[in-house]
Order: structure tokens, then sequence, then C-alpha cells
């Protein structure tokens, strides 16, 4: 007796009967649709009956990718068509099942089934079946119905679905990001207008602090700067009287020579000139500083210009001084320059004295924690040597800082600054240029800084920024900006 697949219909009417009748216009799907809404199967067999009315059933349904099988109409398991045709090519199988109960060739052939709740959505199905094993990647999806009914879901039916709703949700998406572009309320937009608020503000605030310096510290400077020629000059001439007065009276009176003995008139006349002249040369220390936050600022260039990188780069050195030479880690950084022959760049010169200031201040701080890091271990480890032995294995290297600049064949310039700290294990180093990320304890770092430097290489020079780390070795980061910038970039 062969199995109906729906008792009382015609053939024709049973193929039409056969898919689920809850949404078969693909065209409808959304983004939250459920297998609910997916072309499905109902063809159930009971497993007393004999094995050829399985290839009677497949025949009759070239498109049908399995069958339910049930007993006493329980649901039991399910065949699908490729394991089913697959195990009766095997040699005399057909022959061996087609007269046989369902229940006898189930037992051979038995796989894991996928089942899944038909209120499922399409997006989530999809996730799942492509986790099953690659043996039974293809087979047909098992969809359990509320009210405790099965049906099957071809494979393919379930990826035709799911690529449409991913170009439905590539043009949603280009839909909100063209309202976003609109509407400037994206989150994208509204990350990038924050942390370029926050650079614009940082920028301003360093102006500001910058300004205040130079009108504070200047004015006095240069009034000790213009006296202390006047000072030395004076000094020099009352030293010369002094001189005249001992050989017009080698032999002054007493009180004279208590005086002298004093003072210790020898030494003042050798060392007076010296600090006048130590003065002179703190003073003009102190002016190149001011000059170097002038440069490294730009307060009067907003613009873009032609300008000298390796300026900017020495300026931005000589603020961070006071960081090389730390006392903090008893150890100072050994900075090496290798420098290109460049001509001058047209660049925002503010901006990218603020990358350089960026990437200096990171490879300071890797070597300071390289530094504390191997302190620590050595200390750790210390009870087991003998008195005056030092950890061989825990000593490193000075802190080291190499900048090299040079210029390519395709007028590009490119920036290396290398550090010998501990290095930005490979899980990271992709994280890098995020807003918002760092690797830095709570209130140190604000996660803003390489986020700002690769907007400022790569939007407003149209270069590129990259990192090269090896972790326990060291980090290089690579700037690569063109001599001349594009005419389009704002």
């Amino acid at each position: 007796m062969l199995p109906e697949i729906l008792p009382q219909q015609s053939r024709h009417e049973s193929i039409s009967t056969i898919r689920s009748t809850t949404n078969t216009d693909e065209s409808n799907l959304r983004l939250e649709s459920t297998l609910q809404e997916l072309l499905s199967w109902q063809v159930h067999i009971e497993i007393e009956f004999p094995g050829n009315d399985l290839v009677t059933l497949f025949k009759q349904e070239p498109l049908l990718p399995g069958i339910i099988l049930n007993n006493n109409q329980e649901y039991v398991g399910m065949i699908s068509r490729r394991k089913f045709f697959e195990y009766m090519s095997y040699p005399y199988s057909l022959a061996l099942f087609s007269t046989k109960p369902i229940k006898i060739l189930y037992k051979f052939f038995q796989t894991e089934i996928l089942a899944i709740s038909e209120d499922t959505p399409i997006v989530k199905a999809t996730e799942i079946t492509l986790q099953r094993p690659p043996q039974i990647a293809y087979e047909p999806i098992l969809i359990k119905t509320t009210c405790g009914k099965y049906k099957l879901v071809d494979f393919h039916q379930l990826l035709l679905a799911y690529s449409q709703i991913h170009v439905l949700t590539l043009v949603q998406l280009q839909q909100v990001e063209e309202q976003s572009r609109v509407a400037k309320a994206g989150f994208r937009d509204l990350q990038q207008n924050y942390t370029r608020l926050i650079q614009n503000e940082k920028m301003a605030a360093l102006g500001q602090l910058v300004a205040g310096i130079a009108h504070e510290i200047n004015n006095p400077v240069n009034f000790i700067a213009g006296n202390l020629v006047h000072a030395i000059e004076y000094s020099q001439n009352l030293l010369n009287i002094i001189r005249l007065y001992q050989q017009s009276y080698p032999e002054p009176e007493t009180e004279i020579k208590t005086a002298i003995a004093q003072i210790e008139l020898d030494f003042l006349t050798t060392d007076l000139p010296r600090l006048l002249t130590s003065m002179q040369v703190g003073t003009k220390r102190i002016e190149q500083i001011i000059l170097s936050l002038r440069n490294f600022s730009r307060l009067d260039e907003s613009e873009k210009k032609l300008v000298d990188i390796h300026e900017g780069i020495d300026s931005t050195l000589i603020i961070l001084q006071s960081r090389l030479q730390n006392n903090q880690i008893g150890e100072n950084i050994n900075i090496i320059k290798e420098y290109g022959d460049l001509p001058q760049v047209e660049c925002y010169a503010g901006l990218l004295n603020q990358v350089f200031m960026n990437i200096l201040a990171n490879a300071i701080d890797a070597i300071e924690e390289s530094f504390v890091t191997c302190t620590e271990r050595s200390r750790s480890i210390s009870h087991t040597l003998r008195e005056g032995e030092a950890p061989t294995s825990l000593l490193r290297d000075k802190g080291k800082i190499c900048i090299r600049t040079q210029l390519t064949d395709d007028n590009q310039v490119i920036i290396r600054i290398s550090d010998n700290g501990l290095g930005i294990p490979e899980s990271l180093q992709k994280q890098l240029f995020d807003p918002f990320f760092t690797t830095k304890p709570v209130g140190k770092g604000t996660g803003l800084g390489l986020s700002i430097s690769y907007q400022i290489v790569v939007e407003k020079h149209g270069g590129h920024l990259q990192c090269i780390s090896t972790f326990g070795k060291g980090t290089e980061f690579i700037i690569e900006i063109p001599i001349h910038l594009n005419s389009e970039l704002v």
C-alpha cells in the first residue's frame, strides 16, 4: 500500500499542498523573518511501510529533500534524499531493502538530525546550520512547529533565503547610511565627530597653553637675557678696577685684607664670569624650548604649508626631553636619528606634530613598562642567586627609540619610529587604531591618541599609518605621506 502524501488529494493538489502555505512569497522576506515563512515539505511515512515506497515518493517529487518517518503517527526520524540514494547505490541495497520495513533500513544510516523551532529567525537558523559537521552539512533542516508537528526545509532553500535577507540588509544599510549622511546622526559619524572634537579641543588647549607660556615666560626671559649682556660687561669692568687697585695698592689696610679673605676675592673673580656665562646658556635653553613649543603647536599655521618634517620631529623630542631622561626608572632613553634627505613637505604641520607626539609618547611608555617588568622579574628570582650575581637572563638593552626618514621614488615621505619595548601582542594589533581602545591602566590613557593619529595621516594627508610589532622585541610605526597634498583632501 503506497502511503499518501495528503489523504484524498489528487497528485497535482498534493504537490501544492505539501509546501507550507504560511508565506510562499519569498520577496516579502524581512530582516526578522523566521523559518515559518520559508517553503517547507510535510511528507510523512510510517516506518512499517516497505522501503520501495520511499523510492516511489522521491520519484514522484523530484524536489523533495527528505521524508519524515513516523511510528503510529509519532515522529521517529527523517531520511534525506541524498543519504537515501547514496545508500541505495551500493550493490544489492535496493533489492535487499525494497520489500522490508523502512525501520530496518533506517537503522543502517541514522545520522544526527538538526531540529529547529519554526519561530527561529532565518539568520540565526543559518548560523546554527552552518555549524553542523561536514558529513551532514547539506542535509535538510527539520522544523518543529508550535503545535508539535514536523516539516522539512531544504538546506539550499535556507541559504537562498539567507542571501536574500543579506541583500535586503545591505540595501537597508545603504539607506541608513544615506540618512546618516544627511542627518549626521549615524553612530560612525557621531564617533568620528566626537574624536575630532576631542582632537580640536586638545589642540586648542595646547595652543592656549603654549600662548600663555610664551607670554608669561618669554618676556622675563628676554629681560634677563638682555640684561645679562650688560651684567657681564659691568662685572668685567668692576673686576678690572679691582685688579688695578691691587696693582696700585699691593698692601691694603688690615680691614680691607680681612674683607678680601672673607669674600674669597680670588675665587670670586674667577667664578663670577663663569656664573654669568652659565646663566646666559640657561636663558638660551629656555628660549629654545619656547621656540620648540611654538614649532610643535604651529599656533599661527592652521592651513597646510610647506614645512621641514625633521624640524617638527626635533621640536617634539625637545618637549619630551624630561621623559627621555627618566629618573623614575633610573635610565635614559637613547634617541637614534637616521634622517634622510627630505624636501619640504606640504602638510598640516600642527596635526602632523601631534602624530609624532602620540607615537613617541607611546614608545616611551612601552620602554618604561619593559624596564619595570624586567626589574620585577629580576627581584622575584634574586633570592635564588648568589650575592652579587646578576640575573643575566633578565638583563635587557638600554631604552632606545630609532627615528628613520626617507624619500621614495614615487615622492612619498616615510617616517619610521621604532622602540625596543615589550611589543604588542598580535591579538591586539588589529584594534590599535580603534577609537577608545587602550591597553593602559584607567586614568593613564584615553584610547584616542592612535585613533586621532590614524585620522590625521589617512584622512587629512591621504597617507598610510601601520604598526609592525613582535611581542617581546619591540614595535615600529610607519608613517607614509605624499610630498604634495591632494587638492580634494580637507
